[in-house]
């Protein structure tokens, strides 16, 4: 994205691979929850979060070892204007599907309009920003861009490629029970849907000897068991039935982890660092609708949040508070007021921006205690503020309506997991101030729908964010994203600032520039009290069998990143 790739044209590995790794071994993971689709590039269904990675290419990957630089893969060559206005790659000739033939423009031409148009909501907004895709020789395709942003060479190599054939007079889109032909080195070999999933490699992988992929994809297998809730998973871990599980609770793994195979060394516990942003993890707001649409009412909701005392019973304090979308790097906002390029590129926006984004916004802090009295009376005064006062006990707007919302959690959430106990944590101070909460406990495939629908007032959130964010901000929080079903942007935020912040960090030519525009987005994120933030995920935790390995002399930038790091460059020594 700026400057030049870290590695030279002739690399031999990924820094951080082994390319001398053995092959063999299976490995078996564990989802909570269920699935009912082998096809990840659709908005029907709900298939396993590890199969889009697993089994499927583009014409480039990444180093997780830098912000945003692609290598070749399905492309051996690549080329593009100046100004980005257009890229052209150049197919290596010995690409293929899984099944043997071999991966042509046409495929890739397809691909590009198919997800542009069929699929999943992600792949859509790029689409829209294509002028043509052309075929320009027997082997090299140009893409033309019809929007000036210099992210979109880079993105446009990072679409699945998949093939034509198999869909040819079939609507791809309603397909859930048949996997789509990759050319990735993992192939489903075994199903039941709401039960397992087993992913087998590929003997005849076209891409073995290619450089971006040597020392990767070592196991011969990869298996997904699917289990009711966490703790029957973890039952699962400890009697061998898995081979690894990533622990997000600090207190749990200091705690929970002393069974007999961790004593004994059978299981060993990795922690793998990261200097990728925290990203936002906590309850989103749907601001689409009232009591949410009133940036005084979310204020009172974080304020009438007791972070200290939650975090202390929940993690044991271990985990420290995510202060904003990208803390814990460089593109983070910076405490007090906006200055220098920060300042500047928020000027423009001042009339429209929120309390906070200029002079300064931070989370409240708490005594620690459980009643949290400061932090009631700080939400009492906005909710009267925005025209909400008790009567009778309960709170009521000047038309006598309550203040009634529904909070959404997805049962047995393996990255949230305990939202249920945090969530009843923070219920008596949302009743002190007089609010009417009910909170809807739903399977995977309700929740998925509801999601979808923004059937909901409140619900948990995630989303993790890198070092190089671009065009997936628009779809996490731009406008046009806001009423789209499926969306990542949950909170419904339509901000022109945020618009066009996005805009200037994908048109901007240095790093420097770049980083204000992020640093301001962070701010009007922020001062925009969408999310009730909770604790930051930090470090990675990983308890693994002993026999799985990885090289502990050099860890990539992005830690423990699940698209690129388990099971892709650990390899299986049988000791």
């Amino acid at each position: 994205m700026y400057g030049d790739p870290a590695l030279p044209p002739d690399f031999v590995a990924l820094p951080y691979a082994n390319p001398d790794a053995p092959k063999g071994g299976k490995v078996v993971f564990g989802n909570t929850g269920s699935f009912d689709s082998l096809n990840p590039f659709v908005q029907k269904g709900n298939p396993p979060w590890q199969l889009r990675f697993w089994g499927y290419e583009s014409l480039m990957g990444r180093s997780y070892d830098e912000p945003f630089t692609l290598y070749g893969l399905l492309a051996e060559s690549v080329d593009t204007a100046p100004d980005r206005s257009w890229v052209e790659f150049t197919l290596r000739p010995e690409a293929r599907f899984s099944d043997g033939t071999p991966v042509t423009v046409d495929d890739v031409i397809w691909s590009y309009e198919t997800l542009g148009t069929q699929g999943h909501g992600r792949y859509r907004g790029f689409w829209s920003k294509i002028d043509s895709i052309t075929a320009t020789g027997d082997r090299s395709v140009r893409i033309t861009f019809n929007t000036e942003d210099r992210e979109l060479a880079l993105i446009a190599g990072m679409r699945p490629i998949l093939q034509k054939a198999q869909w040819e007079g079939r609507d791809f889109a309603a397909t859930a029970n048949e996997a789509p032909i990759g050319t990735g080195a993992y192939v489903v070999s075994d199903h039941e849907f709401g039960r397992h999933i087993t992913l087998s490699r590929n003997p005849d992988y076209w891409g073995k000897d290619v450089n971006l992929r040597r020392g990767t994809q070592n196991f011969d297998t990869l298996r997904i068991d699917f289990f009711g809730d966490d703790v029957v998973l973890f039952e699962a871990f400890k009697a061998g039935e898995l081979s690894a599980i990533y622990e997000f609770n600090a207190d749990a793994w200091n705690t929970r982890y002393d069974f007999p195979a961790v004593r004994s060394g059978e299981i060993v516990k990795s922690e793998i660092v990261n200097a990728k942003p925290s990203g936002i993890t906590g309850l989103v707001m749907n601001t689409r609708r009232p009591p949410f649409d009133d940036w005084r009412v979310r204020q009172a909701m974080i304020e009438a949040f007791n972070f200290e005392y939650i975090a202390d019973t929940m993690t044991g304090g271990a985990q420290p508070r995510i202060t904003s979308y990208f803390s814990n790097s460089e593109l983070g906002m910076t405490p007090g007021p906006a200055s220098g390029k920060v300042q500047d590129v928020l000027i423009p926006f001042a009339d429209d921006l929120l309390p906070g984004a200029i002079d300064g916004y931070a989370l409240p802090v708490s005594d620690g205690t459980a009643r949290n009295r400061a932090g009631l009376r700080r939400a009492r005064a906005l909710l009267e503020d925005a025209g909400w006062t008790v009567q009778d006990g309960t709170l009521r707007n000047g038309d006598g309506q309550p203040f009634a919302f529904t909070i959404l959690l997805r049962q047995n959430d393996r990255v949230l997991q305990n939202m249920e106990t945090l969530v009843d944590l923070y219920l008596p101070a949302l009743e002190r101030l007089g609010m009417q909460v009910r909170v809807d406990r739903v399977d995977d495939a309700q929740y998925v729908e509801r999601e979808a629908e923004f059937d909901f007032d409140m619900t948990s959130y995630r989303r993790d964010l890198s070092l190089s964010p671009g065009n997936e901000q628009r779809f996490y929080w731009g406008s046009e994203a806001a009423d789209l079903s499926g969306t990542r942007n949950l909170m419904g935020a339509k901000s022109p600032a945020i618009d066009a912040l996005i805009d200037q960090m994908l048109t901007s030519t240095s790093r420097e520039d770049f980083a204000a525009a992020t640093r301001a987005l962070d701010r009007v994120l922020m001062s925009g009290r969408y999310v009730i933030p909770f604790w930051s995920f930090g470090e990675s935790r990983i308890a693994h069998a002993r026999a799985l390995t990885y090289r502990t002399d050099h860890v990539p930038i992005y830690g423990a990143d699940p698209r690129g790091f388990l099971p892709y460059v650990w390899w299986y020594e049988d000791n």
